[in-house]
């Protein structure tokens, strides 16, 4: 059943990356991927009982996860300084 909530979760997520063209919607997927895939570490662990490890890779992971999560929402608040819109079409018009 588990498996199955994780499937779920990380198509919906890599749906929104594939199909948005809004930066935060795609920051949005990101993240459900992301926590698919720590569900998924962390159920993993449990059935192979090594619990601890799991949560030390996914504590590994949420921290990784924050970082780029950061930058990328500095980046997208840049891009929406200068073209006013979050539409990745006008990520294509930057020279430099």
């Amino acid at each position: 059943m588990i498996y199955l909530f994780v499937f779920l979760l990380f198509i919906i997520g890599l749906y929104c990356v594939l199909v948005t063209f809004n930066l935060i919607r795609l920051l949005i997927g990101l993240e459900l991927m992301i926590k698919g895939a720590t569900l998924l570490i962390i159920n993993a662990g449990y059935e192979a009982n090594h619990l601890a490890l799991a949560q030390a890779m996914v504590i590994t992971l949420i921290v990784i996860e924050v970082v780029v999560m950061v930058v990328a929402a500095g980046v997208i608040l840049g891009l929406h300084s200068y073209h006013k819109s979050l539409n990745t079409k006008n990520v294509k018009l930057l020279k430099g």
